[in-house]
């Protein structure tokens, strides 16, 4: 039979139409999180260089929000000059928006180039569209003479890398380009190209062109449409306006609605760009609208950096609007398929309420092109199931991970380096199965600096800043010292309480610490950790005792002990062992039940008696049956077996102190204890899955033996690891789906705890018994714990104050 009944579906990705409002920035004072009494080791120097970092830090802070609630867009030499070609509509030789061509005429580079200034030697092709386009605008208006020329003789003298496939090609190149070029040629610019060379650029078009034209996909339709800047002649313009938003554009790009407007009149298609130079004055973006896409970028960043606690208000309001946009079906979100994923995502795991009903990747120019991105952010998405019924997920999981990993091992050149690293990372180790300080460094110490991205053209993405950076570093390397010395402390507390003079015991103190500091990561949750800590390391060597440690007589005194709760018990140890144990469980239960209990304006201690009690009562029940050699039902194991694992003694206290009050009604509903039993099924199952071979050597029979056992020859060890497996995600599932219900009496940051601790869980027992072994996990606590960030690469490229003025768009009017 399953080893547990528990199993619910989830939703997929779905996004729409949106009018984008002016987001103005509002002085919000960050909320100060709960302060909870920490570790005595405070001294005077210490504290003076926390008050100055925190007041270096609230600058950086200060400006964040700023960019939270105001976007800003990165110039394109390329939509500008596409829209600077647009003739008026009474006027056919002369230009509709004469101010692009002026911004053309002002913003030529140093080396005859347009683009973006100090462009990465990789993006070179990008300046040669932008290039290109910009020469086109201004012999359009026979302006710009000297420009014309100096922009010519820098696309001869890149000539080479225009068929050179190791350099990065934006969207549609091998389309545009040729289009340009021979749009050039017919207005007689002089190009100073070889004819054959050029006749072998026209042919990447045709090239192209042929390559998939057997595909005759909404996708591929979309893809031709967007692109139409290459084609001219070619392209059915009333084909092309099917795809116009409500918005006016084509694909919210300026250059493909401009290019329209040059072949065919549509009101709507003038009053976009219209629009978009009433904001900007003379220069476009090379997407607009495009805040969604930014904020949700930005949402996620501060999440993958560890700070996104320092933003909570903030957070909420952009969350809250794109779930706004979200049920309106809102076009700027539906359309952007990367921005789409992303929402879904973070709002589900926001806790807000989202179907993975119809969205269609395939169909969308994302989706044509299997941009890396897109498909990353929709592996994501696929991960966050919580329903059966959301098989869209299942399947969409499955193609995106199959696509990442071609990508990955084939050292795709179609996308950045950053990314590459990601999908390989998010591969490798699922959402469910990292340890989250683990991620936030690795988060920090791949930070793209630059953060270029490339559609037609490139552009600056201001998902990412200096700040942000700093920041995070500041974030990660206080914390980092708080604790080093948190994990002194505990190292004291393992002497003093003479628990390494337990022979038997395994040492694990290192272990148990990491697993603590990298989920309840906040400085101010010092209690938490310890409390955490303490717990595990004293359920680990009980569990010890209970296995190989302690004769019947020695188990049967420390639970009698337990059973009495008596501070006079020094005349009632049958043995050392028994002292050491009962007398650490006794104080530190009474240490932490005290500072619960003032964090809780209640007792709490007796309720802390009562979880150490039902552990190590289920604990005696196992080594009975290994004593008497009796082979528990499978039934009898898992009732038996969840509170066996030990995790209510580490879990359940801790909640105490990650800051809301936990009421006892709210202790005594059933979602409580729901939400516990499936997170310790989990680790339960995942714990025997790893040591099944091992145990099955000291004589213990688990969930795996157990049902080969009971299934008598029919069942092999792979079969039953295959059932054990289904019962692990259907747990999961179901889990995350309690941790994200709104409604419940549990407080969300209490819950979130349960899910912290089950992907703990599935990072220990990810490939074998990490917590068994003495070696599997020591790389991520000296990651999160001993080793500094390795930043220096990144600190000598972070830039200093930007020169570049014409590299950022801003709005004419406030």
């Amino acid at each position: 039979m399953s080893l547990n009944a528990l199993s619910f579906p989830l939703c997929c990705i779905r996004s729409s139409d949106i009018q984008i409002s002016r987001v103005r920035a509002k002085k919000t004072v960050r909320a100060s999180l709960p302060r909870v009494s920490s570790a005595n080791w405070d001294d005077g120097k210490e504290e003076s260089s926390a008050n100055l970092s925190v007041t270096c830090s609230r600058e950086s802070e200060k400006r964040i929000r700023e960019q939270l609630s105001k976007v800003e867009y990165s110039v394109s030499s390329y939509d500008t000059a596409w829209v600077a070609m647009v003739p008026s509509p009474g006027s056919p030789q002369t230009p509709c928006f004469p101010q692009c061509v002026d911004w053309m005429l002002q913003n030529q580079n140093s080396n005859g180039s347009w683009g973006l200034d100090h462009i990465h030697p990789s993006l070179i092709k990008d300046a040669l569209s932008s290039t290109l386009a910009s020469v086109l605008a201004l012999k359009r208006w026979n302006v710009g003479e000297e420009h014309v020329r100096r922009g010519l003789h820098y696309i001869g003298s890149n000539l080479s890398c225009i068929m050179d496939e190791n350099y990065q090609s934006p969207v549609g190149f091998n389309i545009i380009f040729p289009g340009m070029l021979e749009r050039a040629i017919d207005l007689g610019l002089d190009i100073p190209i070889r004819q054959h060379a050029i006749q072998d650029i026209l042919c990447l078009r045709d090239l192209e062109l042929k390559r998939d034209s057997a595909n005759n996909s909404e996708g591929r339709k979309a893809y031709m449409a967007y692109v139409s800047e290459g084609l001219g002649n070619l392209q059915d313009w009333n084909e092309v306006m099917k795809y116009q938003r409500k918005n006016g554009s084509l694909f919210n790009s300026p250059a493909t609605t401009a290019v329209a407007l040059t072949h065919r009149y549509d009101v709507k298609a003038l009053d976009y760009l219209h629009a978009i130079l009433r904001r900007f004055g003379s220069s476009v973006p090379t997407v607009y609208p495009f805040e969604m896409h930014t904020q949700l970028c930005m949402v996620d960043t501060l999440e993958k950096l560890g700070i996104s606690r320092l933003f909570a208000y903030e957070i909420k309001t952009i969350l809250d609007r794109i779930y706004r946009c979200w049920l309106e079906n809102d076009e700027e979100l539906s359309s952007d398929m990367t921005a789409c994923a992303m929402a879904f995502r973070l709002l589900r795991m926001n806790g807000y309420d989202v179907s993975s009903d119809g969205h269609n990747f395939h169909n969308s120019v994302q989706g044509y092109l299997k941009d890396m991105k897109t498909v990353l952010e929709f592996h994501k998405a696929s991960q966050i199931k919580i329903l059966d019924c959301e098989q869209v997920l299942d399947k969409l999981g499955s193609w995106s991970s199959s696509f990442l990993k071609e990508e990955v091992s084939s050292n795709s050149k179609h996308s950045s380096r950053v990314i590459s690293q990601e999908a390989d990372y998010v591969l490798k180790f699922p959402f469910y199965a990292n340890l989250e300080r683990l991620e936030h460094k690795r988060n920090i110490e791949n930070f793209d600096v630059a953060n270029y991205q490339i559609l037609k053209t490139s552009y600056k993405s201001f998902c990412t800043s200096d700040d942000l950076l700093k920041l995070a570093i500041e974030d990660f390397s206080s914390c980092q010292s708080i604790y080093q010395k948190e994990l002194q402390h505990l190292q004291s507390w393992v002497r003093e309480n003479r628990l390494d003079q337990l022979g038997f015991a395994r040492d694990k103190l290192t272990y148990c610490y990491l697993s603590a500091a990298a989920t309840l990561y906040p400085p101010e949750l010092t209690d938490a950790r310890m409390s955490w800590t303490k717990n595990s390391l004293l359920t680990t060597v009980v569990d010890d005792f209970f296995d190989v440690g302690g004769s019947r007589e020695e188990l049967e005194n420390l639970i009698s002990l337990v059973e009495k709760w008596d501070g006079n018990h020094e005349k009632e140890f049958c043995s050392e062992h028994v002292e050491i144990l009962f007398s650490a469980v006794y104080s530190t239960i009474n240490e932490l039940g005290a500072k619960a209990s003032v964090v809780q304006n209640r007792s709490v201690t007796g309720h802390l008696v009562e979880i150490w009690l039902s552990a190590i009562r289920t604990m005696m029940e196992e080594a009975e049956w290994m004593r008497n050699k009796t082979a528990p039902t499978i039934e009898q194991y898992m009732e038996n077996g969840f509170v066996s694992f030990a995790l209510g003694p580490v879990l359940l206290p801790a909640l105490y102190f990650v800051g809301p009050k936990l009421s006892e009604e709210a202790v005594a509903d059933p979602e409580y204890h729901e939400l516990f039993r499936l997170v310790s099924i989990c680790g339960r199952l995942l714990n025997d899955m790893q040591s099944y071979e091992r145990e099955g050597k000291q004589g213990k029979l688990n969930s795996v033996s157990l049902l080969v056992l009971q299934a008598g020859s029919s069942a092999s060890i792979e079969e039953a690891k295959m059932e054990i497996k289904r019962s692990v995600e259907t747990s999961r599932r179901e889990l995350l789906r309690l941790v994200l219900k709104e409604g419940s009496v549990i407080p969300r940051s209490c819950k979130d705890l349960f899910w912290k601790a089950c992907r703990i869980l599935h990072l220990f027992y990810m490939n074998t018994d990490g917590y068994t072994s003495p070696k599997e996990m020591v790389s991520a606590v000296n990651a999160v714990i001993h080793e500094p960030l390795k930043i220096s690469h990144l600190l000598s490229a972070v830039p200093g104050e930007n020169t570049n003025t014409n590299s950022k768009l801003e709005p004419e009017s406030v």
